[in-house]
């Protein structure tokens, strides 16, 4: 896969009709926090394959997606990655830039195209080191991107490629408001880190039992509960953790 350059659509608020608290974490920001971000606020279009960020490149923006799914991606040496979470309108994209970090050996891509707000990052430090309520939303959601990286990490050890599918299939759905996803085999299987074979039988599995339904680059979820009967324990140990420390009501 080979990621295009930085989005190149941007706009100001004035520019579009989006509204910022399409993304959960600004939705949750008392107003006046939320209201002296706004105006520092960017939209940007993202395509499938756009890249948010390099491994091992400064950061210069989070995002905050809308109704698109960004794929952290663990790179190697020789070029292949991993897939090690999927953020959507639950999160943010960035988080070594207020941790304190600048660079991360991860890549960011655009997995489902949509739409995202990104600040700057001298601005989400600023924010982040009043220690106010965007601090406490911005911790709580970097402990939940944290157990799924680590349930992740087991997940790829210990199920099978059909659990993992599911799973993969889930997590993407609880990030968009549809129930299609525009993704080729070839790229879950990058995602996956497994050949694409796999992934064909996979899908194809889940075809026959009339679950999805999957034609050219297009997959359509026919059958939510029975992916959920066939998917491994690390879907519901995520969505659990994400419901717990994600709620969006600040903690006191």
């Amino acid at each position: 896969m080979s990621p295009h350059n930085a989005p190149s659509q941007k706009h100001t608020l004035a520019d579009v009709q989006h509204d910022p608290r399409q993304n959960l974490l600004l939705a949750a920001l008392p107003d006046e926090d939320y209201q002296r971000l706004v105006p520092n606020l960017e939209w940007v279009d993202l395509k499938l394959g756009d890249s948010l960020v390099e491994s091992g490149k400064m950061m210069r923006h989070v995002y905050f997606p809308l109704d698109c799914i960004v794929s952290l991606l663990c790179v190697m040496e020789d070029g292949n990655s991993t897939e090690i979470a999927v953020v959507g309108n639950e999160g943010i994209v960035g988080i070594s830039l207020f941790m304190g970090g600048e660079t991360t050996p991860s890549r960011a891509i655009v997995q489902s195209s949509g739409s995202a707000y990104r600040l700057r990052g001298p601005l989400i430090k600023e924010e982040f080191y009043r220690a106010g309520p965007l601090q406490r939303l911005l911790l709580r959601y970097t402990q939940a991107l944290i157990t799924q990286m680590a349930q992740t990490a087991v997940c790829n050890r210990h199920h099978s490629l059909d659990e993992q599918l599911c799973r993969w299939l889930l997590l993407s759905l609880d990030r968009l408001q549809t129930n299609e996803l525009v993704m080729t085999q070839e790229l879950i299987a990058n995602m996956l880190g497994v050949r694409r074979e796999g992934v064909t039988a996979a899908a194809g599995k889940l075809q026959k039992a009339d679950l999805i339904s999957y034609h050219r680059g297009h997959i359509t979820i026919l059958d939510r509960s029975g992916l959920e009967a066939r998917v491994c324990e690390c879907y519901e140990v995520v969505k659990k953790e994400y419901d717990r420390l994600l709620n969006y009501k600040l903690p006191g």
